[in-house]
Order: C-alpha cells, then structure tokens, then sequence
C-alpha cells in the first residue's frame, strides 16, 4: 500500500511537470511581427525575448528539481526495500544453520540409541524421519530465499517492483541543447540553444522571437552617442608647398527625386545592380546604362555646367511603415539630405593638376561588413561636433543637431587611366601625411558633406546590400567627372592658388 501511495504521488508530480511544459509552450510564442524596422523597437523586443527565455529557463529548472526530488524519493523507497530483504534473507540463514544443529544433535542421539538396544533402533527410525521432514523444509527454504535475493524480473510476482528497479538503473540523461522546445514554442532555433551564433555588426540569428525586421539591422550596437567619440584630426596639416584652395560645385540636394537602385561604374548595364537606392545630383541622365556619350549629352542640376554625377546610397526613417515588401530589405522613409556640399580641395604637400573627363572613382566598400574595413572610408558625425568622427557607428546626436556623413573620395591619379578592373587602383589616397604615392599626381580631392534630420534616437539607417545588416561601415559614394575642361581648370586654379570658389 506505501508503494503504491509513493508511484501515485511520483505520478501526480510527473503529470505537474508536463503541465508546466505544456503551459510554457503557449506563453512562449514570440511577439506579434510588427511593419516597421525600428532598431529600437527592435532592440526592446530582443530585450522582452530575453526575459521570455530567462523565465523559461527559470521553469526548466523548476521541473527538474521536481524529477530529482521525485527521482531521490523512488530512490530512498529502493533502498529501504532492499533493506527489507538483507533482513529475510538472514532470517531465512538463521534458520538454516538453527536447523542444521538440530540435525547434528539428532545424529548423535542416534549414535547413542544404536548401542542401547532394538528400542532404541525404533526410536532413531522415528527420529529419523523427523530429520529427513526438516532436511526437505529447509531445502525448500533455501530455494525461495535465493529468488528474492536474486530478484529476476522475469520470475518476480510484483511488477510493481521490476517497473521501479528498471526505471531507476535506466534514467535517462536531460540534454540542455534540445530541451527548450517545447518551451519556445514556434521558437525553432532555441531548440538548440548550444549552437545559437551570434553576429558581427551585431548581427544576431533570426529567432521568430524579434519582429520581422529584426534581422534586417542595424542594432542598437550600431549606435553611438556623439559626445562618447573621442575629437580627432581628420585632414593632414597643409605643408609649405601644398595647396590651400578649394572650389564647390552647386548641384542641390535631388529636389527633383532622381533616384534608382543602379550603378553604372561597378555593375554597368545591369538594373538593380546595387540593391540599394541611390540619390542623385548633377547629370540627369544617370542610371545603370550610363556611357560617356549619354552623361555628356544629358543635363545637370549643377551650376557653372557642371555635368558630373555625384551618388551616394540615401538614409531612411525606419519608424515609417513605407517600403516594407522591398525584396533586399531597405525598409523605411527616405530622407532627403537637407545640405549638399561638393568641394574640391588641394593636396596637403604639392599642388593638383586637372582630372581627366569621364574619370571614374569610388570611396568606402558598400560590402565592408563582410569584406573587412580595408577600403571602408565611412566617416559619421553631427553638426556642431565635426571634430569628432566616427568610422562605424551611427551618431546619436543631442537636439537640435543634425546627422553628418562626410565622404572623401581618393585624389592620387596614375596619370593615364579613367578606370580600373577594380575602380580603385587607378587613383588611390595620399598617404598618412597628405602626400601622393611616387609615380602618381594630385588631383582635386573631392569631398561630400551631407547632413540629415533624423528621428530621435537609434531610428534610421543607411541603405545596404541585404547581407550587409544595413552596417554604417558600409557608407560609400561615386563620382563621374564630367566638367567641361574649361570648368575643370577654374577648380585646378582656385585650389592651387589658394583661393576658395
């Protein structure tokens, strides 16, 4: 009856138990999926998931304490069985040898009643008999205390007592990976929470816990407060005989909304080549399909005939529900730069010679978050705090300051080639101090300042090549020139002379 109170209360704990996973299973489904692509509404869900999964944890735990506590009681109830038997089976020994005296006491009586006579013979006979009735009791003895000590399940009458025995010996071992799946409920990856992997540009994996957008990026990592950037120079110090002068070209900030997602110096001839969309000031024309003949016969939004192209990929409010089916996840309202300003400017250490029409060049890597930073360019900052410059981060910027993105372009031209296999290597940049390779020559360096109001906290992003999580490291931009020679060797004099047009 004891046994049987203990199997009925191990299973009412059992059936608790699986209530309990039952019951995490519907609390733990993920979020509903929001529209947007907010890093901070993001951010907060990541957070609200976290504790989701800690109180899970937490639960899990629970339950096993309850299967040890459930476990040690069938446990402690083995042992005092095993007890019970030790005890019979040396009750069982005790008569053995009890009897075996009786027979040794009756085998000298016996002796002694064959040397007094034919009535004593009688007597050992009787006796005799007595001896061989306790001689086959105790072989009976004997069988059944070598069952009970053996305990073989198949001749065992209490089944009761083989289901406890085998389950104890055979428990099986609760693997930590797989055993939050019933947990998380449409959660699948936690299923195997030792192989969850994290990501650069904190890039985690998708869990069905974060919003749709989730994956997208960027993070609240990508963020930083401006006023945390430690002030840094970003030109080298003009020498002796650099040049000092610098000449802006006027071209607005794309009033006209001259955009598309191509790029016809890195992927000519292709549409969507870039999977991004790009602003456009200057010539007109520009798209995917762009040639030297097209972009000279085109207009321009620039002054002074000025038919050069400027690109750069936009910033987008991702707190606006716009965009949202865009197959490469450039998500949100884009906003247009509120200044624009094109300046060319001098070498630190030597004086510029005009750039070839129809050179083509290129500044930052759009693939930085997976190539490496070695040709990302990005520089981030906020007005009011240009002297501190971040190359990976988003600025956060106190009220009433705007977002900055500063593009340098390269400047140190091989002297005969408009283009490169892979657009870089035909002009490169100064080095460290300003000054240009041997066997190169300064050209105007030209450089994009462009400045955006943005929503309040780590709620935009640029746009990214989809595998690029939308990094800020990925910042880049390109430049076509197409300035008549007349124009460019205004800027040529401007710069060299120290002017500033």
């Amino acid at each position: 009856m004891t046994r049987s109170r203990r199997m009925a209360s191990a299973v009412s704990a059992l059936a608790v138990v699986a209530g309990g996973l039952v019951s995490a299973a519907v609390i733990g489904v993920g979020p509903a999926r929001a529209d947007h692509c907010d890093p901070a509404q993001a951010s907060q869900e990541q957070q609200q998931g976290q504790r989701n999964r800690n109180n899970n944890q937490d639960q899990n735990q629970n339950n096993d304490q309850q299967q040890d506590q459930d476990q040690q009681g069938q446990d402690q109830n083995q042992q005092q069985q095993d007890q019970n038997q030790n005890q019979d089976q040396n009750g069982q020994n005790q008569d053995q040898n009890n009897n075996q005296n009786q027979q040794d006491q009756n085998n000298n009586q016996q002796n002694n009643n064959q040397q007094n006579g034919q009535q004593q013979n009688n007597q050992q006979q009787g006796q005799q008999q007595d001896q061989n009735g306790d001689q086959q009791q105790n072989a009976d003895q004997q069988g059944q205390g070598g069952g009970r000590a053996v305990l073989d399940p198949a001749q065992n009458p209490d089944p009761e007592q083989t289901a406890e025995t085998f389950g104890r010996r055979n428990r099986p071992t609760r693997n930590p990976g797989n055993g939050n799946n019933g947990n998380n409920g449409n959660n699948g990856n936690n299923g195997n929470n030792g192989n969850g992997s994290a990501s650069p540009s904190p890039s985690p994996t998708a869990s069905e816990d974060h919003n749709e957008c989730a994956d997208l990026g960027p993070f609240v990592e990508d963020f930083v407060d401006i006023r945390r950037v430690q002030p840094r120079q970003l030109d080298a110090r003009i020498g002796r005989g650099g040049s000092r002068g610098s000449f802006v070209s006027q071209c607005g900030t794309n009033r006209n909304g001259h955009n598309n997602p191509d790029n016809f110096i890195v992927a000519p001839g292709v549409s969507n080549g870039a999977h991004h969309l790009h602003d456009y000031v200057g010539n007109l024309s520009t798209d995917g399909f762009s040639t030297d003949e097209s972009l000279a016969a085109a207009g321009t939004t620039c002054r002074q005939g000025d038919k050069s192209t400027y690109f750069w990929p936009v910033l987008r409010d991702r707190k606006v529900d716009v965009n949202t089916e865009d197959a490469d996840g450039n998500v949100g309202q884009v906003l247009r730069a509120r200044s624009v300003t094109l300046q060319f400017r001098g070498n630190a250490s030597s004086q510029v010679v005009a750039m070839p029409r129809f050179l083509r060049l290129i500044t930052g890597d759009a693939k930085a978050a997976t190539n490496g930073a070695g040709n990302a360019r990005a520089a981030w900052s906020c007005t009011g705090f240009q002297n501190r410059i971040s190359p990976d981060k988003y600025p956060l910027c106190p009220r009433g300051s705007q977002v900055v993105r500063i593009l340098d372009f390269p400047s140190c031209w091989d002297g005969q080639n408009t283009d490169s296999a892979n657009h870089r290597t035909h002009v490169v940049f100064p080095g460290q101090g300003g000054a240009c390779p041997q066997g190169t020559k300064a050209v105007p360096a030209l450089r994009m300042t462009l400045t955006y109001s943005v929503p309040q906290g780590p709620s935009f992003a640029v746009d990214a090549f989809p595998e690029q999580k939308h990094n800020p490291i990925t910042d880049h931009a390109d430049f076509a020139n197409v300035m008549p020679d007349r124009l460019m060797q205004f800027v040529v004099s401007c710069i060299n002379r120290g002017r500033r047009c």
